[in-house]
């Protein structure tokens, strides 16, 4: 995606750092209910840093993502945490962590073969008496086509964004999110961009299946997200089994 290349410096303008206070103190409060007394944190996919600028209050984060970009932009964000350039699926840093987190970065993985390899990683950083939390977006059973809008404005730049949300084909897994932005810049000057994301979708079986082969006692978790429609937000915890 453009958004994570060369659009990266536009994200905190599009997907602020404040805009994830509510579901990171979500996510924080289910991680605890299973696990007491986490202090290190790896979190896969990380992207902007979002999440991060809120779990490093409570956790040491190390933190890893595909894009070079992405990460420059996480470092202004959080420039205590450890930055690493890697692959969910392949990534390997010879130490282990009290907590495993992912957020939606998962849904980029288009494949069962994918998500095996992304929870495989998990298992390899995760302490035999840690904690794995997964919060993707949707699964086979929750999707529904949706379009949102949103952005921001800063002092010398704004952005707006229209998302559109879909899945064209039922039978296969995967789904297309369409993306048109507005980008104005220092000057004053208008552009524009569209950007399309393809992303995989599994039923939930399928997620605790392959968690379970990848070594994972798999529990399922509401999320009430006041953004969000109650019931069709579902995080998973993951404990070693």
């Amino acid at each position: 995606m453009k958004l994570y290349n060369e659009l990266a410096d536009w994200w905190p303008i599009l997907s602020a750092p404040e805009d994830y206070e509510e579901e990171s103190n979500l996510y924080i409060r289910i991680i605890e209910k299973y696990k007491k007394g986490i202090k290190t944190a790896l979190e896969l996919g990380s992207g902007g840093g979002n999440n991060a600028s809120f779990f490093k209050k409570h956790y040491k984060m190390t933190l890893t993502d595909m894009s070079p970009q992405m990460l420059e932009v996480s470092k202004k964000l959080n420039p205590e945490c450890e930055h690493i350039n890697g692959d969910m699926r392949s990534v390997r840093l010879g130490k282990k962590f009290d907590l495993i987190f992912i957020h939606d970065a998962i849904i980029y993985m288009t494949t069962e073969e994918d998500l095996l390899k992304t929870f495989t990683t998990a298992r390899e950083h995760v302490k035999e008496d840690g904690i794995l939390f997964i919060a993707p977006d949707y699964f086979k059973e929750t999707f529904k086509t949706q379009t949102s809008h949103g952005g921001h404005d800063r002092k010398k730049r704004s952005m707006r964004y229209l998302e559109w949300m879909r899945d064209d084909d039922p039978d296969d897994n995967l789904t297309e999110t369409y993306f048109a932005y507005i980008l104005k810049n220092e000057k004053g000057e208008i552009r524009y961009e569209s950007d399309l994301s393809i992303n995989g979708i599994f039923p939930k079986k399928t997620w605790q299946n392959l968690l379970e082969n990848a070594g994972f006692k798999v529990f399922f978790e509401i999320i009430e997200h006041s953004e969000l429609q109650a019931g069709t937000y579902i995080g998973i915890v993951g404990m070693i089994t």
